[in-house]
């Protein structure tokens, strides 16, 4: 397999895999002999769709992932052994008919019509399906509704899976599943509300009436720019975005479902994971969505996911997959725009940024007895809650050169006002073929400077 695993779970996931086509081009002009767009120069790219994506992004994380799903002998099953092989253990259910396809046509990357052909059903389970169910340490279900998870639903309910992602053709969950994780327009259809469709209300009713109703631990409904609402069947938790992206959503879904399952699979509470997958899906939207994904061929690494508790172990995945490491330090005890506009920068230019903070006694050496404003598990959760930031580490040095040494990031960024002072982090990064860079902060923007302005207007 090209992926290497690290120390994570691994996961099986169980579904319906699909064949994705985007013919990418230009339109600047319509049809002669009909009001419709000329797209020209079109380019094809291919990809994994359904729970052939989920499982893909999951491999691509760096996890060992086993997908059951039907697929055939057909053009289009075998372009997808293709793809996926290389990065997945493949478990065939028997099909019948072909593999699904759907070919979106775009202009200036905006979808103009979406064609749909193969409407192949998984026929029946395979005893080797069946055991590799019952030793799974983890599950996932991604049901499109074209048979998977049905023929293996008794094996399901034996061991009912963390994740179940519904889609509005498929069956309810199994009872006792961990998460479930609709989308709000799924929601509202599996059970409709009184409440006026689209606010907040009626997605913690449709939620509550889902756990009930399916009989399962948690139904946390994915509401796009806005986050997710978690519900364990009253008092829902409403975990926003980090940042809101109108770009292409297409696949959104099916990275929520593959971090959620992940994150729990790793141990984390349901609460972590929902939040954990929100940042996971806002930044696959950010970064382009399903058709900014790498290519099977490619070793490029995916935007890293946030994994704040072993930035060491983020550091050595992404360099294993021939990504960037980018670092950053500093104390941030009020956070401000210059900060962020630092962070995204930096973040930028690497495929993870993992930001080195001072603990609150390296703080106090620095800039003395009043500082720093706000404790070190403050900064850090301030810290964390940006979408830029992929890892937050902690220093207790007066300067971050031993945890440098331990991360060893390829890039290491400071603020423009350290422009002409010594940085003896350069050094050290030359060491290992790094590179210290500067970015400019944002003119008149500090940290002491904001206190100074909070002093003189308490006076």
């Amino acid at each position: 397999m090209a992926a290497k695993a690290d120390r994570r779970t691994p996961l099986v996931v169980v579904g319906d895999a699909l064949l994705d086509r985007d013919l990418t081009g230009s339109a600047d002009r319509l049809a002669p002999d009909a009001p419709v767009p000329v797209v020209s120069e079109c380019a094809e790219r291919i990809r994994p769709g359904g729970a052939a994506l989920a499982a893909y992004l999951a491999a691509r994380d760096g996890r060992e992932v086993t997908l059951i799903t039907g697929v055939g002998d057909d053009p289009a099953g075998r372009a997808l052994r293709e793809l996926l092989e290389p990065w997945l253990n493949l478990v065939p259910l028997p099909l019948t008919g072909t593999v699904p396809e759907k070919t979106r046509v775009l202009a200036q990357d905006r979808p103009v019509v979406r064609l749909d052909r193969g409407g192949g059903r998984v026929r029946e389970a395979t005893d080797e399906a069946r055991d590799v169910l019952r030793s799974a340490r983890a599950v996932l279900v991604s049901d499109y509704g074209r048979g998977a998870a049905d023929v293996l639903r008794d094996a399901l309910a034996a061991r009912p899976p963390l994740v179940w992602d519904p889609h509005p053709r498929g069956g309810p969950p199994v009872p006792g599943t961990r998460l479930v994780t609709p989308a709000e327009k799924e929601a509202r259809g599996f059970a409709p509300s009184e409440a006026r469709p689209g606010g907040l209300r009626a997605a913690a009713l449709n939620a509550a009436a889902l756990v009930r109703d399916w009989r399962v631990a948690a139904v946390t409904v994915t509401l796009g720019s806005r986050g997710a609402l978690l519900s364990y069947g009253e008092h829902p938790l409403l975990v926003p975005a980090p940042a809101a992206h109108h770009g292409d959503s297409c696949g959104a879904g099916d990275r929520f479902a593959a971090t959620a399952a992940g994150l729990l699979a790793d141990g984390a509470l349901v609460g972590e994971a929902v939040e954990g997958a929100v940042s996971a899906a806002t930044a696959f939207v950010a970064a382009g969505g399903a058709a900014a994904v790498p290519p099977a061929g490619s070793d490029r690494a995916l935007a890293a996911l946030p994994d704040t508790d072993d930035p060491g172990a983020l550091a050595a995945r992404i360099r294993a997959e021939h990504g960037t490491v980018v670092a950053a330090g500093g104390c941030f005890d009020l956070l401000h725009a210059g900060h962020v506009g630092l962070l995204q920068a930096a973040r930028r230019l690497g495929d993870c940024l993992v930001v080195c903070v001072n603990s609150d006694a390296s703080v106090r050496r620095r800039k003395g007895g009043g500082r720093p404003v706000n404790p070190l598990a403050d900064r850090v959760r301030v810290l964390r809650a940006l979408a830029c930031v992929d890892a937050v580490a902690v220093f207790d040095e007066d300067t971050p050169e031993r945890l440098l040494g331990d991360l060893r990031p390829d890039v290491w960024v400071k603020g423009g006002d350290y422009a002409g002072a010594d940085l003896p982090e350069a050094a050290l990064l030359q060491e290992w073929g790094g590179q210290a860079v500067l970015l400019p902060y944002l003119d008149g923007r500090s940290s002491t400077a904001l206190l100074a302005r909070a002093a003189e207007g308490a006076r």
